[in-house]
């Protein structure tokens, strides 16, 4: 379930201290040390995946599950009605620093549309 050299990880077993503002049996959720907007959460699967490459039809209840956290952390941390953004980063080309599926919940602010 979890991955002994994963700070992820580590924050979800809270081996290393952080600023944790949900959690549940399968999902946990934190704010980002180096936020790029007022809100700035991220939310990880307590389960390691290390990317989107690892998700396979069995982790669709999973998935589903995350979306619901951030839909319900987005309400909660006011940015629903104004807007936000939810970004995954998969491998090293697409920008992805923590090698655990995570998703990164920003808002609070107009962003930039630079895709979509």
């Amino acid at each position: 379930m979890y991955s002994d050299d994963c700070i992820f990880c580590k924050i979800a077993q809270r081996k290393i201290s952080s600023d944790i503002i949900y959690e549940d049996d399968q999902v946990v959720a934190f704010k980002d040390i180096q936020p790029l907007a007022p809100v700035h959460l991220l939310v990880i699967p307590k389960n390691h995946l290390s990317s989107v490459n690892e998700v396979t039809s069995e982790y669709e209840g999973l998935i589903g599950h995350l979306f619901g956290v951030i839909r319900r952390l987005a309400q909660e941390f006011g940015v629903a009605e104004t807007g936000y953004r939810v970004v995954t980063n998969t491998g090293a080309d697409g920008g992805q620093v923590v090698g655990h599926l995570h998703f990164h919940l920003l808002g609070g602010q107009a962003l930039e549309a630079k895709i979509g």
